[in-house]
């Protein structure tokens, strides 16, 4: 009766130890191995889909990542309907805002993306879950994944909730959701491909190759902002231009004044004024040459592009759609602001 006993008693052990081998593991099981991977990450390549759901139609983009041990980066941002590629670039030299069908480049110093993720870098998405200790965490049996509900870790503070799919057994993004503050989400990625380490050659990285990798189409080449601005009245040239105004500008704010013609390098653009709780004026123009800009700044993920912020006291944002290059510059307009009127120009039809 001992023996049955003891045998019993030995193989109810035995099976909770099994059973405790193939369970599911506990958030603070997979935030442990997260952090261990983050350490021992030597590189990876992704491909995925990103969706942003503003606006009156959800815009589509086409997103592929490579990133190399230590700080080597390549994103490759794709607007799907207009078939216009953006790239963001890091190396030795420094970090690059890349338009290739533009011959358009910036380049600046600065310490991206360690101040401001990306919502597709395998980086940000990790150190999100890790530093919020008020995780939720469950598992998604239909795509074998582990999900967890964090605060946003991101520049654009509408981004507020993030809801991030890992797969189970290597801990690969799979999935992601970002909510607004009402709980509204409003970006979505389905990553396709995700592969941890891969190869890269030298010039993968590289500045020139990469602005020249694509063949150019019919839209005007590059050109760098000038600095002066000597204003004018609208002449044919600029009116047949196609004035964009932003859809949206901040409350108590309002444009001053008519469109005025501007001179903006080698080529002419025109200016928008605005005045109010906040000023600010906005440049547009049609780049003529082929230019690259050297600026001290910082990169603004615009959702549907990327935007190169310059200045201290006075700041302005930089940033290029559709063929058009826009600046807008202002003394007292929070980034937060000078973003959603960013963000306001897409589809937008020139007046």
């Amino acid at each position: 009766m001992r023996k049955i006993t003891w045998l019993l008693a030995v193989v109810i052990c035995l099976s909770a130890f099994l059973a405790g081998c193939g369970g599911s593991k506990s958030a603070d099981d997979v935030v442990k191995e997260l952090d261990g991977k983050l350490k021992e990450m030597d590189g990876y390549k992704a491909v995925g889909a990103m969706k942003l759901l503003v606006g009156e139609a959800p815009q589509e983009y086409a997103v592929e990542v490579w990133y190399k041990q230590p700080e080597f980066y390549r994103i490759e941002l794709t607007n799907k309907k207009k078939d216009v590629t953006q790239i963001v670039l890091r190396n030795d030299e420094g970090v690059f805002v890349l338009t290739p069908h533009l011959k358009k480049s910036f380049r600046f110093q600065s310490d991206w993306p360690k101040n401001q993720g990306q919502v597709y870098l395998y980086q940000t998405l990790v150190q999100g879950i890790i530093s919020d200790t008020q995780r939720k965490f469950t598992v998604d049996k239909d795509r074998d994944a582990y999900v967890f509900d964090v605060a946003g870790n991101y520049q654009n503070l509408s981004f507020a909730r993030q809801k991030i799919w890992l797969g189970k057994s290597d801990y690969a993004p799979r999935h992601i959701e970002i909510s607004d503050t009402s709980g509204q989400m409003i970006v979505e990625v389905d990553f396709s491909h995700f592969e941890f380490g891969g190869k890269f050659d030298k010039q993968d990285f590289d500045m020139k190759r990469n602005l020249t990798a694509y063949s150019t189409v019919s839209v005007a080449t590059g050109a760098q902002v000038g600095e002066e601005e000597g204003e004018k009245q609208p002449s044919a040239e600029s009116q047949s231009f196609g004035v964009i105004e932003p859809a949206y500008v901040p409350e108590e704010v309002a444009r001053i004044g008519n469109v005025t013609d501007v001179k903006v390098g080698d080529t002419t653009g025109v200016l928008l004024r605005y005045g109010g709780k906040y000023n600010f004026v906005l440049v547009e123009s049609k780049p003529q040459a082929q230019t690259v800009s050297s600026l001290n700044g910082d990169i603004v993920d615009l959702g549907f592009t990327y935007g190169v912020l310059t200045g201290n006291e006075q700041k302005t944002l930089h940033w290029t759609l559709d063929g058009v290059e826009y600046r807008l510059s202002s003394g007292d307009l929070p980034l937060e602001e000078m973003t959603a009127i960013a963000t306001s120009v897409e589809d937008q039809v020139g007046k």
